[in-house]
């Protein structure tokens, strides 16, 4: 699949102990599999402070804290056909401190909300028990099939 995605990754942090570009590869072909996309997909994702993070989340969300991940789907005018689904925004520091909060290794919380965004991205949701009941119960298979934990349980 990998010549079907094109993903760029930026880094808005300092790049130790943070995962690489290969692994944030490897967990959004792992959510476009699981979504069963077979199409070209392009989508950046940045590493984010807790400033910056705060910032997004309170501009577009109105919302004034930093949060973990933000997704913003690309709103392409009608008639333009591009691969282009959207950004992420993942804010580290929220990440750590999750991870270490909910005693998760740091690796598999960054795959986990990486895939979360990716599925936002694709349009799949949360805010409707059933709905997000459908999202997690696909989280856990992709992640699964990495071999990580269900981060629900």
């Amino acid at each position: 699949m990998s010549r079907q995605l094109t993903l760029a990754v930026g880094y808005a942090v300092p790049r130790a102990g943070l995962p690489s570009a290969v692994s944030f590869r490897r967990w959004v072909e792992a959510a476009l599999r699981g979504a069963k996309r077979r199409k070209p997909t392009e989508l950046a994702i940045r590493i984010v402070d807790a400033d910056e993070g705060r910032a997004l989340n309170r501009d577009y969300r109105g919302k004034d804290y930093a949060t973990n991940v933000l997704s913003f789907p690309a709103e392409l005018p009608p008639g333009v056909a591009l691969p282009l689904i959207g950004d992420l925004a993942i804010c580290a520091p929220v990440v750590l401190r999750e991870a270490a909060e909910q005693a998760k290794l740091p690796r598999d919380h960054w795959a986990h909300l990486t895939i979360h965004g990716v599925l936002h991205l694709l349009g799949y949701d949360h805010i409707e028990d059933g709905e997000a009941e459908a999202m997690e119960a696909l989280e856990t298979r992709i992640l699964a099939s990495l071999g990580i934990a269900d981060p629900y349980a």
